[in-house]
């Protein structure tokens, strides 16, 4: 009868126990509209899973996207932490190994002149049975918090590289700015050459020369502040290398290569593409078993253990030793406890809350950085195409004021007037194709890309 009334005792709390672990499901719908209402997305393709090293051509800037992925501080620490998070994991499936240890302790005792010595010498071993599903729901935490980890890596990588690209595009579009602004120099000099010669010819004044000159003079400010801003970016992407400052080899901006057809893909695929939102999710299913933890701990725990070992049982030092086993089984339900098990329920649930609510958010930014990425893109070959016609129109006007200059009276004015506002096309043209450039590396890590 005895028998009988403990089956039926486990039997209930197995079958209680059916609710106490609840496997993770895993997310597989996003809004259609994420990338914005304007956007309407039908192909499966996307930039995103073109490898980093073919999708930025440049060998030098594949050379400093590889030095970046061994050298770089920030990527180095999140390795680690992902083998932290990998120990963790271990750590967790080594729970449902019993425990094994090994004792030994001895007394000496004397008393009416005979000495007693006791000592037992054995292995002790200790098993958690998992009835409940807590230490399941622990290791699937932990496996998730793993991936998390992981996840969190591969988003660090893909800002890197990113971040080098686009460090690396600065410093080639301030090449070209600079290239621009020291041959308009070169040009405004022979200008004031050729004012000085009229003047003598009474054909200009000096007031006119001396506009010149100042107009020069703050050309050579601007080149200066250039060349400053050059290598602040220059050594900034040195400590992104984790190298002392020095001077980064490079190429022409003009030799910049990328697809003019920018597939996106659809918005779930960033569940697959987007690191940092696979890690949100990660950390979503590490807070639901930790949840499974905290449900499971109103269950009783089962523990089985024994000893096997040697002991003398006490008696005089040459008494025979003799073999030690036992073996226990524990059962054991918390009662007063339940008060302080309830917050840490409440405590989880509010994670997962959390957890959730950062996930949704991380969708949300995910799919802002696109519709950012493809306004910026479309906008700056937009600017590109007016600002490229307006530079062939100002550099054939340039050439007509200054011959005009030479042989009619056409005011100074004209031409100063016409060189700054050709300076300032071809300043931005330059910049707008460096925008464009630089929307297409955000598009490309917005979506996932950098692998």
């Amino acid at each position: 009868m005895k028998n009988k009334i403990i089956f039926t005792v486990l039997a209930g709390l197995l079958l209680a126990s059916c609710g106490a672990y609840r496997k993770y499901q895993p997310i597989t719908e996003v809004d259609t509209d994420l990338y914005g209402n304007d956007i309407i997305v039908t192909d499966t393709s996307s930039i995103a899973a073109i490898a980093w090293r073919d999708f930025f051509a440049d060998p030098a800037l594949q050379t400093l996207i590889d030095s970046a992925l061994v050298k770089n501080t920030e990527y180095q620490v999140a390795q680690l932490r992902t083998g932290q998070a990998l120990a963790s994991l271990e750590a967790a499936k080594l729970a449902y190994i019993p425990s094994l240890n090994f004792g030994a302790d001895g007394n000496i005792s004397r008393y009416d002149g005979l000495t007693t010595k006791t000592y037992n010498i054995g292995l002790t071993a200790s098993w958690e049975v998992d009835i409940f599903g807590k230490l399941t729901a622990a290791k699937r935490g932990a496996a998730a918090a793993a991936v998390s980890a992981d996840e969190q890596e591969q988003a660090v990588r893909t800002r890197l590289v990113a971040t080098v690209a686009t460090s690396y595009y600065s410093l080639l579009m301030l090449d070209r700015q600079i290239e621009i602004a020291e041959n308009t120099l070169g040009n405004w000099t022979e200008t004031i050459r050729a004012m000085e010669l009229l003047k003598t010819a009474g054909m200009a004044n000096e007031a006119g020369i001396l506009q010149t000159k100042a107009n020069r003079t703050g050309l050579q400010a601007d080149i200066a502040a250039m060349k400053k801003s050059r290598k602040e970016i220059e050594n900034s992407l040195c400590g992104l290398l984790a190298i002392s400052p020095r001077p980064i080899a490079r190429n022409r901006i003009e030799d910049a290569v990328f697809p003019e057809e920018l597939s996106i893909g659809l918005p779930v695929q960033l569940l697959a593409n987007r690191p940092d939102v696979r890690a949100a999710e990660m950390e979503l299913a590490r807070t639901h078993y930790a949840l499974g933890v905290a449900r499971a701990a109103f269950y009783p725990s089962l523990t089985l253990g024994g000893t096997v070992g040697f002991t003398n049982n006490g008696g005089i030092a040459v008494n025979p030793g003799q073999w030690l086993l036992n073996a226990v089984g524990q059962l054991m339900q918390p009662i007063f406890n339940r008060g302080q098990l309830r917050a840490g329920y409440k405590i989880a649930d509010a994670d997962r809350e959390i957890a959730l609510l950062q996930f949704n958010q991380s969708l949300i930014n995910a799919g802002t950085e696109v519709n950012n990425a493809l306004a910026g893109i479309s906008e700056a070959r937009e600017r590109l195409a007016l600002v490229n016609e307006q530079t062939e129109l100002l550099a054939d006007a340039v050439a007509k004021t200054e011959l005009l200059m030479r042989h009619s009276p056409t005011s100074y004015l004209e031409v100063l007037t016409a060189q700054q506002a050709l300076l300032g096309a071809q300043q931005s043209e330059v910049q707008c194709r460096y925008d464009e450039i630089a929307g297409i590396i955000s598009l490309y890590r917005a979506l996932g890309g950098g692998k």
